[in-house]
């Protein structure tokens, strides 16, 4: 087969084409907006256990998608999590009594953090903190207390017979 200057071209598009479909799908499955996007308002919550949260992971309201966790951090004085959140600008009127909760997308999935609503008339702003807020609900500790309670129940049965 003879190399001609139409081919070369040819193969050479096509390669451009493949870098630019790979450029595509990593920029879409990577969600790089969230990168780049310093818009909205911060806002932080206290947590005794955030159970593998990680940062830049969602926040959400209602199941929208409203902003990302950017900082988590350890505060030694109060022996807790401070986790520190940015909400988009166009949420700018959560009440300041909603309650954030760590959450799990499925059973074994990603770790992200809720936000119920509350009722007040006055709204989170810039450098506000929420005040009620639910750790996550650790797995191992619940199959932990399950399996206990259970070898209690079965000492129990033995001396009772």
């Amino acid at each position: 087969m003879a190399s001609t200057p139409a081919r070369e071209i040819g193969a050479g598009l096509f390669i451009l084409l493949g870098f630019a479909a790979l450029f595509f799908l990593a920029t879409q499955t990577t969600n790089i907006e969230s990168y780049v996007d310093d818009s909205g308002y911060i806002i932080t919550a206290r947590f005794q256990d955030i159970a593998g949260l990680k940062v830049r992971a969602p926040v959400s309201m209602a199941g929208v998608n409203i902003g990302r966790v950017e900082r988590i951090a350890f505060d030694p004085e109060r022996l807790e999590a401070l986790v520190t959140m940015r909400i988009a600008a166009g949420f700018d009127r959560i009440p300041d009594d909603s309650d954030a909760s760590i959450l799990t997308a499925g059973l074994l999935g990603s770790k992200y953090v809720g936000i119920g609503p509350g009722g007040s008339e006055t709204y989170l702003h810039n450098n506000s903190e929420i005040e009620l807020t639910q750790s996550a609900i650790v797995l191992e500790n619940i199959v932990g207390k399950m399996l206990f309670k259970l070898g209690v129940e079965s000492d129990d049965t033995k001396t009772s017979q």
